[in-house]
């Protein structure tokens, strides 16, 4: 009998674009595009799933749609040097159709965590399979050139929202891209530099103002803690034991009920619980030696399954604000369900805690 993370990886497979996007989800309105971060993180769940194609797939996709935008990234960085304030308009896209085109409807775009996280996926997956990550050389240096130029620059965070501010997980991404497709060895001289240089900024901000009182926080300048703020423990290890366990601390205590809010305030859908935060803490929790508090996360995403074995977006049983529930749904229906990146975070909390597929 198939276990319940090997229906999910099989979900995932059988959404997959023949190109190898993923979408958001194919039932939602506005999420039939492939974000770079949900795709990212969907194609490592597929790496570590031994579904090697489909992750060679994805990130194939990606490197193409980001060759293709080669120009377009030179006269960015290019209008960058010479000093010239950028209309946010300009930058690459958050979300891209499945095909591999920009879309025409609006978004919020300009999002620079998902290009970030992009190259730290690349580089594990193909360390993982011992794959040559030289054929995707040309997609990294032009991602390299826009990270290196803009990646610490105020956008919109995970949750497109917020673009006035320098995010830390968005931060964080990148300093995780830039940091593990340095250790390659794939760039040249030059661009291997300049990357280095954005790192060790984007470090520096993550452990000054992105650091208050042993926390990482929402954005530079608060106070407030966000569940996004997870990958910068787990798996992206860019802080010290002690900001972690304290990062852990918060995100368990205020943004916890029994599953995992985004932030205290949310109102999207109500702010309710998000499945995938709920997974990341338990898998943070299972890299540190807190297996049973991460069984228990797993069980709880789990039982938010539907009847079909589809994982939402988010659940509603402890929703922070439901006044807002009605009117979310009446703009783009019911929450996403199946998100392929809820379904991602099971599988790689499974696989972690040595669940079979």
């Amino acid at each position: 009998m198939q276990t319940a993370v090997g229906a999910s990886v099989d979900l995932i497979a059988r959404h997959q674009h023949p190109g190898g996007a993923y979408p958001a989800s194919p039932t939602y309105p506005v999420y039939g595009y492939c974000w770079l971060r949900d795709g990212s993180f969907i194609a490592e769940a597929m790496s570590r799933a031994g579904r090697t194609e489909s992750a060679d797939a994805f990130h194939g996709w990606c490197a193409r749609v980001i060759t293709a935008r080669a120009g377009h990234v030179a006269d960015l960085v290019q209008a960058a040097r010479r000093g010239e304030e950028i209309d946010p308009r300009r930058m690459l896209p958050t979300r891209y159709t499945l095909d591999g085109g920009d879309g025409d409807e609006p978004w919020w775009d300009y999002q620079l965590d998902g290009y970030g996280t992009w190259l730290w996926a690349l580089v594990e997956h193909t360390r993982r399979h011992e794959i040559d990550p030289a054929p995707y050389r040309e997609a990294v240096e032009i991602t390299v050139d826009y990270l290196a130029t803009f990646g610490a620059d105020a956008c919109y965070d995970w949750w497109e929202e917020h673009s006035e501010h320098q995010h830390v997980a968005t931060l964080g991404s990148v300093a995780a891209g830039l940091e593990a497709v340095l250790a390659i060895g794939l760039l040249d001289a030059d661009r291997a530099e300049a990357a280095a240089r954005m790192l060790a900024r984007l470090r520096e901000l993550i452990a000054g103002p992105g650091t208050v009182n042993g926390s990482l926080v929402k954005w530079l300048g608060s106070t407030a803690v966000d569940g996004s703020l997870l990958a910068c423990l787990t798996p992206f290890g860019l802080v010290t034991p002690e900001v972690a366990e304290g990062t852990y601390q918060r995100v368990r205590t205020e943004l916890r009920r029994a599953g995992v809010y985004r932030y205290l305030g949310d109102t999207f859908y109500g702010g309710g619980e998000w499945l995938i935060l709920t997974a990341w803490l338990g898998w943070h929790e299972a890299r540190t030696g807190r297996a049973d508090l991460a069984r228990e996360r797993l069980a709880w995403v789990t039982d938010q399954a539907t009847a079909e074995g589809w994982l939402p977006e988010q659940v509603s049983g402890n929703t922070q604000d439901p006044a807002y529930i009605a009117e979310w749904t009446a703009k783009w229906g019911p929450v996403a369900t199946p998100l392929l990146w809820s379904h991602a975070l099971f599988v790689i909390l499974a696989l972690e805690l040595g669940e079979s597929l």
